[in-house]
């Protein structure tokens, strides 16, 4: 007997993983008794996909174009996921950043079909029946935030869901990964956010964010709780605040297996651009001057794995930092600031080598006034302050570095620190260019001008692809650095000097799968996986990619 014998014809129709909609055969309708619930015809998959784009192209606005294909992914996935792969550069930006910035900000009211979990501090007593409730035994991934820090947006509640489920999506898209198998879930802990607080129509608790030991207690259980039910499960650390994003990685990573892709797939692919745009100046990164222009959890995130990378390639953590400058709120982050993170200590310069520098206050040193005395070759922002890479700033650093490479990462595009067009133009066409968030190509004096963005779909899929394979136990640093040399080595601008420094979204389910194949070998060595061969491995992830195409029914 078929596992879809006991499915009414209505459980069919209304399951988005099962329903084929006017693609059911006429022998599966009349075998699951969908005969006269269904226009006459039988549509290919292919007709589907003319008729969903004809749809699709009539909404205006992107809010509307997100709605549309929400409530198609709600209805039939395979249709869903088959459409955005035909109209991948297109549907991306929707799907995920920037607009996914836009419905948290408006989730409350834009919410329809619920997706995923919702873990509610008032329910913490209930937190073992919830996670018990979950139907599927089968969940291979859980993308979670707690809504404090979503984007360059801030505090949103209950709307960061959106960023779970958005996320999940990109797993399936470019991962494989069976969208029954992938699990959305919000904590609930509260908001800070005065206006959701006030809104009537807000969706969540409506009560200040819990802090301190019951904030830790109740993500403590939720962990147990989730490790028991899915003994084999990868977690992504999504979208959490400074203050609790990188000591939940720290004290979860060993407990279960998880990573946090605001600190490490964000550190990771801005690693693998740096790494493409030096490749191609034939320079070595050990002897780039780099800033990072923002000393939250993204900014430390790469900062570490700049001086991981370069501890794995022979340096001392000490000559690694050597070139490193972070700047927060407080100026550059320096040995005589009082007001500094143990992390950002980490990183401090010393205030010693900086005695000659010319500057007006050298306990609050401004980003201008360190692109004026280091001479970077680099320039990172992470900030979300829009503007920050100026004009003058920009051609300082442009007077001493040939080629500048400058990487304005914050998200949404609303808080980028420049605009790529102006990068263009300050710097004469120079400049080697990634954003957060999708810009169009910029033409300037007859040139064309590819905009990369240094989007974490780049990496994350891929590596959970491998952690999922190859069933390893813990992701380490060094699976997310494997990553990150698979990935600079399909960098176009490797094979074209003016070619942008990442591959077209495109080909990223196939660079995903190489990724995935790397980051399992490497978790094998690591010991992290049962050792096995590398044509095992191989299947291993070919048997978890997910390809959405319908499966006849009998």
């Amino acid at each position: 007997m078929s596992k879809y014998e006991k499915h009414t014809p209505e459980q069919l129709l209304n399951d988005p993983i099962l329903n084929k909609g006017s693609g059911f055969t006429q022998k599966e309708r009349d075998h699951f008794g969908l005969n006269g619930l269904l226009p006459y015809h039988t549509s290919s998959i292919e007709e589907q996909i003319r008729r969903r784009y004809a749809n699709f192209s009539e909404q205006k606005g992107e809010l509307a174009k997100y709605t549309f294909l929400s409530a198609l992914q709600n209805r039939n996935e395979v249709l869903f996921y088959r459409l955005i792969q035909d109209h991948i550069a297109e549907m991306l930006p929707l799907i995920y950043t920037p607009t996914v910035g836009e419905v948290s900000t408006h989730f409350s009211v834009l919410y329809k079909e619920n997706r995923g979990i919702y873990v509610s501090y008032p329910l913490k007593d209930k937190i073992h029946e919830i996670i018990q409730n979950i139907p599927n035994d089968d969940v291979q991934v859980i993308v979670v935030t707690d809504g404090e820090r979503i984007l360059g947006l801030g505090d949103l509640g209950v709307g960061g869901m959106a960023i779970p489920v958005g996320k999940l999506t990109l797993y399936t898209l470019f991962g494989g990964i069976h969208p029954a198998k992938a699990l959305p879930v919000f904590l609930d802990v509260g908001t800070n956010n005065e206006n959701l607080l006030n809104d009537p129509l807000y969706l969540g608790w409506r009560h200040v964010r819990i802090t301190g030991k019951e904030y830790e207690d109740f993500v403590d259980c939720f962990v147990k709780e989730i490790k028991k039910k899915f003994p084999h499960i990868l977690l992504q650390w999504e979208d959490f605040a400074k203050p609790n994003a990188r000591p939940l990685l720290e004290k979860y990573r060993d407990k279960i297996c998880s990573f946090n892709d605001d600190i490490q797939g964000t550190a990771a692919v801005v690693l693998a651009a740096l790494l493409s745009g030096i490749k191609a100046r034939k320079q070595k990164l050990s002897d780039q001057k780099i800033v990072i222009f923002g000393g939250g959890g993204a900014g430390l995130g790469i900062a570490h794995y700049i001086t991981g990378f370069l501890e794995t390639q022979g340096l001392s953590f000490e000559e690694a930092k050597k070139n490193l400058y972070i700047i927060d709120i407080h100026g550059l982050i320096q040995t005589n600031l009082k007001s500094i993170d143990p992390d950002q200590k980490t990183f401090a310069q010393d205030s010693l080598e900086l005695k000659n520098w010319e500057v007006k206050d050298g306990s609050n040193i401004s980003l201008y006034e360190v692109v004026k005395n280091v001479h970077p070759h680099v320039l990172i922002g992470v900030s979300a302050q829009t503007g920050a890479f100026t004009e003058e700033i920009v051609k300082e650093m442009a007077k001493y570095v040939d080629s500048p490479i400058i990487f304005p990462l914050s998200n949404p595009t609303s808080k980028a620190e420049a605009h790529p067009r102006d990068l263009i133009k300050w710097t004469k066409g120079k400049a080697l260019i990634a954003t957060g968030s999708p810009f169009e190509t910029i033409g300037y004096r007859g040139k064309a001008y590819p905009i990369a963005q240094c989007n974490n779909v780049y990496i994350f899929p891929g590596v959970g692809l491998g952690v999922i394979a190859s069933k390893a136990n813990k992701v380490t640093d060094t699976l997310f650095y494997k990553a990150v040399e698979v990935l600079s080595e399909h960098s176009p601008l490797l094979k074209d000097g003016s070619g942008a420094l990442f591959p077209p979204f495109e080909q990223l389910r196939v660079i995903s799968k190489h990724i995935g194949l790397a980051v399992s070998i490497e978790a094998q060595k690591e010991g992290l996986a049962e050792k096995t061969t590398p044509e095992a491995s191989l299947k291993a992830i070919e048997d978890t990619m997910w390809t959405a195409q319908y499966e006849p029914y009998t």
